[in-house]
């Protein structure tokens, strides 16, 4: 059988894909028992603190902190707002710094993933008021990120300037995290766009856009008059591959963000087996759809191209620990000091917050489970249990506190 060389350590590991249909449902009910059955063994170690309760803040995607000295804290909701939260937690009025809303964002059947995925505020935003967004729309069904100017405390929507359009066909898989790194560029998750499976055979498709990250400089108009390229991105001339292309083999990424040593950790939600935490580099393959997490994704039957070298994920977990990963970021604050240097992320399925150590080669030191939200296992051991807390994202206070933020509409803070 050909093989494929996958990177991890120095390692290199074959490629066998062989499963059926069957059996992978088998073993998806297995996962989902086993990872029911660990909640109830689990013991916690930290707590989740309610704060901003009084504040509505239903599907709240990113807390975000310009770097502009005033401290502030911007809040952004699935479904198209963007408050600035009051620096007392306990207060019940936030100031409305955008409204998407009324746009018509979702599809129908889209409201489970589209909408409002990004905000990112511009490193000179002190000077110049520019931010970034990363959202969906309808007819033609599409994700796009846009630039736009705050005034204050308001942004002001007439200056809207939309740099990047991506076509997509279905309401799922698209990611839409954006961010800016040390470089000074604009780095998107974008995921495959495809139901399942990766039918659709994107992210190992370099002329197109999905299942990859993206990198472009929004500071530079030469490229569509819109944005530049960076001169090192892995395929910057633009021939047989698009210049935007950042790192491929992406299936949905949920959860970037850069560390203090630059490192960009992306959490990558996987589909039967297996959720993965990467260290994205430039011009990195991280194997999806003929891999999930650290094995072969067993339902593609393709054969990877004999040079393949696919990079491991710095961490995973199976489906007897959590069901859809949601990344987070290296935590640096003074509060937790048990939590210093660790990456802190968690499952949103079951409502799950552990922390990682590693060295820097990657190596994983520990891997912490701090909470488990409390629960209501399904009556049907196919489905899966009512959680209580189900994290969307982990963002930096401005205070330093870790913010867990929820589906369900509550924002917290992690305590011991």
């Amino acid at each position: 059988m050909p093989e494929a060389a996958v990177v991890a350590s120095g390692e290199l590991f074959q490629i066998q894909p062989t499963t059926t249909q069957p059996l992978m449902r088998l073993l998806r009910t297995a996962a989902l028992a086993l990872s029911t059955a660990g909640i109830l063994a689990a013991a916690d170690t930290h707590k989740l603190v309610r704060v901003y309760e009084k504040i509505p803040t239903e599907r709240p995607v990113a807390v975000v902190i310009p770097e502009d000295g005033t401290q502030r804290q911007f809040l952004a909701l699935q479904r198209g707002k963007i408050f600035i939260l009051p620096a007392d937690p306990n207060a019940a009025e936030a100031k409305t710094f955008l409204d998407l809303s009324p746009r018509g964002m979702e599809a129908k059947d889209g409201l489970f993933e589209e909408g409002l995925n990004g905000l990112a505020f511009h490193p000179k935003f002190k000077d110049n008021g520019l931010f970034y967004l990363c959202y969906t729309m309808q007819k033609p069904k599409r994700i796009l990120i846009s630039e736009m100017k705050a005034n204050g405390d308001t942004a002001d929507e007439k200056t809207e300037r939309v740099i990047l359009e991506i076509p997509m066909i279905n309401w799922n898989h698209h990611g839409g995290n954006i961010l800016f790194g040390p470089d000074g560029y604009l780095y998107m998750g974008m995921g495959d766009n495809s139901k399942r499976n990766g039918e659709l055979k994107m992210s190992q498709l370099n002329a197109v856009l999905y299942g990859k990250i993206i990198r472009i400089d929004v500071n530079s108009r030469e490229y569509a008059n819109a944005y530049g390229i960076p001169a090192d991105n892995p395929f910057a001339s633009g021939v047989n591959a698009l210049p935007q292309i950042y790192a491929t083999g992406i299936r949905n990424p949920w959860g970037m963000s850069f560390d203090a040593k630059g490192r960009l950790w992306c959490a990558d939600v996987g589909q039967d087996l297996w959720e993965e935490i990467n260290w994205i580099t430039n011009g990195g393959n991280y194997g999806w759809q003929y891999r999930e997490g650290p094995g072969p994704f067993t339902l593609c039957t393709d054969t990877p191209p004999a040079d393949a070298k696919f990079i491991e994920p710095v961490h995973a977990y199976n489906h007897g620990e959590g069901l859809s990963i949601t990344g987070g970021y290296v935590y640096t604050g003074n509060a937790l000091p048990e939590l210093a240097g660790a990456y802190i992320y968690g499952d949103f399925v079951l409502g799950k917050v552990w922390a990682l150590k590693t060295d820097d080669s990657g190596k994983v030191l520990s891997n912490e489970l701090l909470f488990t939200s409390p629960q209501t296992p399904a009556s049907d051991p196919k489905k899966k249990p009512t959680v209580l807390i189900k994290p969307t994202a982990f963002c930096p206070a401005a205070n330093g506190d870790i913010l867990v933020l929820d589906w369900n509409g509550g924002i917290y803070k992690l305590a011991k």
